[in-house]
């Protein structure tokens, strides 16, 4: 059912809300350290109460996972609308470098700076990456390839994205340039490494010598 006028408004607003709140967090944990950073400082610096960032984050750790929600809910609307018959990794590589190149880099790289040096927080936003990101993505796989998303093949294929996905932001991170670029890239290694024909993905299938499986 579509939301009415007032309904559209309300969400534009939250969402404005939280993309304000992380912004505004993530310079002040950059700035000072995760750790040193309280719930009043963030809602001082944002200009609103305490009470009011608790209606948009459960605590100041969950504005580390924000993104990769909002990520997460791009993704499924994005690939749901993607041909039937398009190789599903060069779905994926469109879509996730779509998403990338629409973000904004520098709190991409502040989020990054944060976590790196931040160890108490990385388990929550390894969490999250798995529970969400890797989830919808082997949900797009098990559709595709007419299985089970918890099943082996879509499982170790959204994994396998999902490290593409970790490792070419730090590598951008490390050396600069264009996230979007590098993140294409790196999917492009992974879709030529394993082939676009799903057929071949089989359990029990094997690539005759010389040949891309």
């Amino acid at each position: 059912m579509p939301q009415s006028l007032s309904q559209q408004l309300r969400t534009k607003r939250s969402e404005m809300m939280v993309s304000e709140l992380e912004a505004v967090a993530l310079r002040l944990f950059e700035e000072r350290g995760f750790g040193e950073v309280t719930v009043e400082d963030i809602a001082s610096e944002a200009h609103i109460s305490a009470r009011t960032f608790y209606r948009y984050f459960p605590a100041k750790e969950d504005v580390l996972q924000s993104r990769i929600v909002r990520r997460s809910e791009y993704l499924r609307a994005a690939l749901a609308v993607r041909p039937s018959d398009e190789p599903p990794l060069h779905s994926l590589r469109i879509v996730l470098t779509e998403e990338i190149a629409a973000e904004d880099p520098e709190l991409m790289r502040r989020w990054i700076a944060v976590i790196a040096s931040t160890p108490s927080v990385l388990k929550g936003v390894l969490g999250i990456i798995q529970l969400k990101s890797n989830g919808v993505m082997a949900e797009f796989f098990g559709k595709r390839l007419g299985m089970s998303p918890d099943a082996l093949i879509p499982t170790v294929l959204a994994a396998a994205v999902g490290g593409v996905i970790q490792a070419t932001q730090m590598q951008w991170f490390a050396h600069g340039g264009d996230l979007a670029t590098t993140l294409s890239d790196g999917l492009a290694v992974l879709e030529r490494g394993i082939g676009t024909d799903p057929s071949t993905w089989s359990a029990g299938r094997r690539s005759a010598p010389g040949r891309t499986g």
